[in-house]
């Protein structure tokens, strides 16, 4: 058993130990590479202006972490096409499929990124090209396998022209339209040859070779061999993704309705989910996912010990029906915490408005059950996600509750997204996300951005101003972005658009998005005014990073409308993300 893993960085232990595998197998596969080829791997992964690819790294990953086979895909947004660089198994893997799922992974990423199509090198079946039948013969069976994917060789070039004379075995440029019937004119082909020769080869070929080749592409479209090793009723090509595997994989809790906390004007209740639920339904964009139980150490990750063990035996200690709300907040002494329930709750707490019921830890360790099982799909190649929960959980600090908010589901998804590489947290609630913020305060890997009301005049009031950029090695990876009491669609979108700069410039692998839906006209929590296409330009705008996203639910209130507001942000992302 295998799983197809995606590498974007060299920045955690994980990643590189995951290259140094990679760069084994480079060293016993492909002899003839140049050490100085092999060991700027990471480099290509970490800087693609540098390289001028985004570098994209695959690996088959057996569940003792050991690399079995691994591709490398080189990405061009500006010419809008990929080239799979490197595709190698580890000797002795042949014929268990390792080879076959990279390739159907690599395909995959080339068209969630629109690629025109997927390109790549092959050793040619022509005697005049490659004199060795031994070799010949092994060069068939490659172009057979990429046959079956609708992949041949282009015609009427000379790309296949040895770069000293004598050379045998020159490669075909190869074209995989990823199973759509999409039309490359001349022009743009000559440019993306032109980049795979000079950003792939740069010096290595010789004068006025490249632009014999690129002079040589005449035809008006790219033209691609006829199939040649399997017969016309075979030989259909295989669609870029699966079935669904373009949709949003959406988890909703199925606790979420045991915590109903029933006292008059506790607007977190039940039907939030039901009201969003009903309205995604409209919709053709998700696709339900398993929700697995996920151990205790990944909330322990990023919540004190004892203060989920407080959680954790005062809920249970609650009787059915009741609820226990915080009255006295003494001084945190560590050493000497109250003894009776409602004290220690103060002791823990940051509000007198959050109670602890029978079912609170229940329903808050389902929902970060959901965050995970929404993390785990981005880990596993989508593209988005969304963790559809309650309680909340971005006011749950380290060791403190409030705010509805018991544990905080989006910091612990993204402290298991951060050990595959950088993370960024941008909070999109009305208020401040201060259990996030407290939570990953002295982490660089970790980048947490929140928009949200000035505390001067909103909940929590005592964080969430300018002035805190981070402490000790987070310095600087901290931003707020408070705004003013009345606040339309246009201003705060001009806060989105620093906020998601900011982004841009950390360069996260992963996005995980605190989406709250209290910003619009009449929340019983906020004063902003945006409304439903507000929503659903912000989705797009923040689709607009391009990076794998979870999105996870926290507040929003008017039930009226929370439906509609949802669908419309995420008609937006997906949007501005191309999912279909």
């Amino acid at each position: 058993m295998f799983s197809i893993r995606k590498v974007y960085d060299a920045s955690t232990p994980q990643n590189r130990e995951r290259l140094a595998q990679v760069q084994a197998i480079l060293r016993a596969q492909f002899p003839g590479l140049k050490e100085t080829q092999i060991r700027r791997l990471p480099d290509q992964l970490m800087n693609p202006v540098k390289h001028r690819f985004r570098s994209v790294l695959f690996v088959a990953e057996d569940q003792a972490g050991g690399v079995r086979g691994f591709a490398l895909l080189l990405h061009a947004p500006d010419l809008q096409f990929c080239y799979l660089d490197l595709i190698s198994i580890n000797p002795g893997e042949a014929g268990r499929g390792v080879g076959g799922a990279l390739y159907e992974r690599v395909r995959e990423e080339a068209a969630e990124v629109g690629a025109v199509g997927l390109f790549f090198e092959c050793l040619p079946d022509d005697p005049a090209l490659s004199p060795s039948p031994k070799i010949r013969a092994q060069n068939a069976a490659r172009l057979r396998f990429y046959e079956r994917y609708g992949a041949r060789p282009v015609v009427n070039t000379e790309y296949e022209t040895p770069l000293s004379p004598g050379d045998t075995d020159p490669p075909y440029l190869m074209l995989d339209p990823l199973g759509r019937d999409v039309a490359i004119e001349r022009d743009h082909a000559r440019q993306i040859v032109r980049a795979i020769l000079e950003r792939r080869y740069g010096d290595r070929v010789p004068p006025g070779y490249t632009d014999r080749v690129v002079e040589s592409f005449r035809d008006e479209q790219l033209t691609l061999r006829e199939p040649r090793y399997l017969k016309a009723s075979t030989s259909k090509p295989a669609p870029a993704t699966r079935p669904g595997a373009r949709k949003i994989a959406l988890a909703v809790s199925d606790a979420h309705q045991i915590h109903h906390v029933r006292e008059r004007g506790y607007v977190e209740a039940p039907v939030r989910i039901r009201s969003i639920v009903e309205e995604l339904k409209k919709t053709d964009l998700f696709e339900p996912v398993k929700v697995d139980g996920f151990p205790l150490r990944h909330i322990e990750a990023v919540h004190d010990r004892d203060f989920v063990r407080f959680l954790r035996n005062a809920s249970a200690a609650v009787p059915n029906g009741k609820s226990v709300y915080p009255y006295v907040f003494p001084i945190r002494n560590p050493e000497r915490p109250p003894q009776d329930l409602p004290l220690r709750a103060g002791y823990y707490c940051i509000d007198t408005f959050t109670p602890i019921n029978g079912n609170a830890y229940k329903a808050a360790v389902r929902a970060v059950d959901c965050a995970l099982a929404g993390a785990q799909a981005l880990l596993d190649g989508r593209r988005l996600a969304y963790a559809l929960v309650r309680p909340p959980g971005h006011h749950a600090e380290r060791r403190s509750f409030g705010g509805f908010c018991y544990l905080n589901s989006a910091a612990v998804a993204a402290h298991l997204l951060s050990a595959q590489g950088k993370v960024a947290v941008l909070d999109v609630d009305y208020h401040h996300g201060n259990g996030t913020q407290d939570i990953f305060y002295a982490r660089s890997d970790v980048l947490t951005v929140s928009i949200h009301g000035h505390p001067r005049f909103t909940y929590p009031y005592f964080s969430g101003f300018e002035d805190e950029r981070g402490a000790g090695a987070g310095t600087g990876f901290n931003l707020n972005l408070p705004l003013p009491e009345r606040t339309d669609g246009a201003a705060y979108r001009e806060a989105l658009g620093k906020a998601l700069a900011r982004i841009a410039k950390f360069g996260p692998a992963f996005l995980v998005l605190s989406l709250g839906l209290d910003v619009v006209r009449g929340d019983p929590t906020g004063s902003w005014s945006l409304g439903a296409r507000d929503l659903a330009q912000n989705g797009t705008m923040i689709a607009g990073l391009g990076v794998p996203t979870l999105v996870v639910q926290e507040g929003g209130y008017r039930t009226r409308t929370l439906g509609v507001n949802a669908r419309n942000f995420f008609q937006g992302l997906a949007r501005g993300a191309h999912v279909r």
